[in-house]
């Protein structure tokens, strides 16, 4: 049974930084594509990120890009999510998922979900 845990989430300023991480156990974590999600309050869940097997594809969606960056460990069983210059607009659960994603993706483009970690941005 696949399992993903997510950490690093917590309150920041505007403009600040954060490092999320999702430590993957249960199934073959360099054979999956990955991506972070989120959902603000009231809103729909966004795609925001998604990275291929060894990295070979990396995609954002716009509200991020240029300010996030998606990475992997294979070694460790790790996604990472770097986020730069946060705004308060960035609060929200952030989620990894086992899955590709992308700008025209639907739920069934995920199989294994984590928790979810809390980022909130504000002064």
């Amino acid at each position: 049974q696949g399992q993903l845990v997510e950490s690093g989430g917590g309150l920041v300023e505007p403009g600040g930084s954060l490092r999320l991480s999702c430590k993957v156990s249960g199934f073959s974590f360099s054979r999956y594509s990955f991506s972070w999600v989120r959902q603000a309050p009231g809103k729909e869940v966004e795609w925001i990120s998604g990275i291929k097997q060894f990295s070979r594809d990396i995609t954002y969606a716009d509200s991020v890009r240029g300010r996030f960056t998606i990475s992997r460990d294979d070694a460790e069983n790790t996604l990472y999510l770097d986020m730069n210059n946060l705004k308060p607009e960035d609060t929200a659960v952030y989620y990894c998922a086992e899955g590709f994603g992308g700008s025209s993706w639907t739920r069934d483009d995920f199989g294994f979900w984590g928790q979810g970690t809390q980022v909130t941005v504000s002064s």
